[in-house]
């Protein structure tokens, strides 16, 4: 498998994780107001890596990606206020957590890598 389809099966499987954590969230004002800020951010990723993978051009990669890691870093910053507001517990918040901060990391230097070859 070429590593940008392990990558795009990634951020497939963090979307469909996120869809799944946020359907635990509880079903008051603000459970629902983050799950669906959630919702929208944390499934971004694939559709947009996906857009990335068949850019015209190297600017318009880079450009892409970009929005990739924006999308992904709203995500962290939207599970880190589930994990310190308490409105699931750690264990089911961590993990996916964990595999979000992992994905920056690795778009992070896909666009450190691409912008250099540009």
């Amino acid at each position: 498998m070429a590593k940008e389809d392990d990558i795009q099966e990634r951020l497939i499987n963090f979307a469909v994780e996120i869809i799944k954590l946020c359907s635990k969230l509880p079903k008051d004002r603000a459970g629902n107001h983050v799950a669906g800020q959630l919702l929208r951010c944390g499934t971004s990723g694939a559709p947009n890596y996906g857009e990335a993978r068949g850019a015209e051009s190297a600017k318009d990669f880079v450009h892409k990606l970009g929005v990739v890691f924006k999308e992904l870093n709203e995500s962290n910053i939207w599970l880190e206020i589930i994990k310190r507001s308490k409105m699931l517990p750690l264990q089911d918040v961590q993990p996916i957590a964990n595999e979000c901060t992992e994905l920056c990391k690795i778009i992070s230097t896909s666009i450190r890598t691409a912008g250099k070859k540009h």
